[in-house]
């Protein structure tokens, strides 16, 4: 069957413990639709406690078991409630992808005094002080644990970088100390080196702390058996260490464990194919050019050329470490990365990474759930957001389950509109895709000679008439305007 990822949680979601129940009561319905592996939130406890989304860690061995940050439960519930709902999936033939976040950590139990430098927040190459003390919070006990698990404590040794400092106002400073001069090698030279995002940067050029990470990674392993990682802010870490990371987990739990980094440059294909160099392709990435193109096409409607939709995608030039998405927790709208796909076109965006030959696509929970929630805007303002379930979901991820199969081919000549034909394997028959950004249309294309003689019908119910497939395997097929049709045979 295709494989089929469903992010299963965005930046809203409900929290109360009420996720991992909600994520469990529907897992019939994900293996119905097609669901093959779902990625579930950051587990472990986080400096924000029971409302944190989980990428503020704060301890990575406490999975809601411990009371730690005011909280025994995270957002998404407990860790007894994790285990079970990991089963519940994995007994249905849905695997588990874990978030997993090593750029950084928050929230330390207590300060330390060390000397750093404080650099330009726009060119952390550049330095605008000379050394000098400072005090941060860079100490981790986790005293709610007691060194169940591990025993290994952080100090400011394990990190390169604050943005804290007793009595002095908020920057960046960049901790001195002897595992490391400056900051990590990283791909790209945006703010001249941008190993720094947030919080206490942790340097991974510390062997025991890279020791640790891989000791936790087979622990956690342990506990709910994933069998897929999605690595955060790869951007802003060393490839060095990845490529370590995953050797070893994978050489210890015997288990070719898949892994999708986010490494998020939408416009700048070449920077994520550096990334996968430099990894050696030990991990696929996220998409983000095509997620990119798909928020443009949605804004410019009828006046975006459909056939440019994968120029400069990285499921284009490396289709096998390409992870599809319309939208993430990140790019949906009053986030960080804010670059929502208008509900007009994501069932065309959908339909483009469901029902192709290329990419390993993620479906994002909203768009299969259908969501509403409120938030300051980056103005300041208030703002009501409402994100309705995708028209045509559910038929979509039904025609990649049974029907997008086969020979491809492609009928991409009409700048509004596309269209592409599945020929079927043998075991599952085929489709035929055709969509629109402006008029209605109707195109001729080939779905092969084994379907002469036999009729097709719009799966996503957009019209009621049949298409007769001619003696040559050929069919005139029909799609509204600005929107789509998914034809099958009857």
């Amino acid at each position: 069957m295709n494989a089929t990822m469903l992010q299963g949680f965005h930046w809203y979601t409900e929290g109360n413990g009420t996720f991992y129940n909600h994520i469990k009561e529907s897992s019939d319905w994900l293996q119905e639709l097609g669901i093959t592996s779902i990625w579930l939130p950051p587990a472990y406890k986080s400096s924000g406690g029971g409302y944190s989304v989980g990428y503020d860690p704060y301890d990575l061995y406490d999975l809601g078991e411990f009371d730690q940050k005011g909280t025994v439960a995270t957002k998404y519930g407990t860790k007894e409630q994790y285990l079970d709902t990991c089963k519940t999936l994995q007994s249905k033939g849905i695997s588990i992808i874990a978030d997993i976040v090593l750029n950084h950590k928050a929230g330390g139990d207590e300060k330390e005094r060390f000397h750093a430098v404080k650099v330009d927040e726009h060119d952390r190459q550049k330095n605008i002080s000379e050394p000098f003390e400072i005090e941060s919070y860079t100490k981790f006990t986790f005293p709610g644990r007691a060194g169940k698990y591990s025993d290994f404590e952080w100090d400011f040794t394990c990190f390169s970088g604050v943005d804290f400092a007793e009595g002095h106002e908020n920057g960046i400073f960049q901790i001195i100390h002897d595992h490391g001069d400056g900051w990590e090698e990283v791909i790209g030279n945006e703010k001249g080196n941008y190993d720094y995002l947030m919080y206490n940067d942790i340097d991974h050029r510390n062997p025991f702390v890279r020791e640790e990470l891989s000791k936790w990674a087979i622990w956690y392993h342990d506990q709910i058996f994933f069998d897929g990682v999605r690595l955060d802010a790869v951007k802003h870490q060393s490839p060095d260490f990845y490529k370590e990371w995953l050797h070893n987990l994978r050489s210890n739990t015997g288990k070719n464990i898949f892994a999708v980094g986010e490494y998020w440059a939408p416009g700048l294909l070449p920077l994520m194919l550096d990334y996968i160099d430099a990894t050696e392709g030990c991990m696929s990435l996220f998409d983000a050019s095509l997620q990119r193109n798909f928020h443009i096409a949605s804004k410019a409607g009828g006046e975006y050329d459909l056939r440019r939709i994968f120029d400069q995608t990285l499921v284009a030039s490396r289709p096998d470490l390409a992870v599809t998405v319309v939208a993430n927790h990140d790019t949906q709208p009053l986030q960080q990365l804010e670059a929502p796909v208008e509900p007009w076109f994501k069932p065309l965006a959908y339909a483009l990474i469901l029902l192709r030959e290329d990419g390993y696509p993620c479906v994002f929970s909203p768009d299969l759930y259908g969501t509403g929630y409120s938030d300051k805007g980056k103005d300041g303002n208030d703002y009501e957001v409402f994100m309705p379930k995708v028209d045509g979901i559910e038929g979509l991820l039904k025609a990649r389950k049974e029907n997008a199969y086969g020979l491809q081919r492609d009928y991409f000549e009409d700048a509004h509109c596309v269209g592409w034909t599945r020929e079927g394997d043998g075991f599952n028959k085929g489709c035929a895709v055709v969509m629109s950004n402006q008029d209605q249309y109707e195109k001729p294309m080939e779905v092969g000679a084994a379907y002469a003689g036999h009729s097709f019908y719009d799966l996503l119910g957009r019209f009621d008439h049949k298409i007769e497939i001619d003696e040559n395997g050929w069919g005139n097929f029909t799609c509204p305007a600005g929107n789509v049709s998914v034809w099958v045979p009857e």
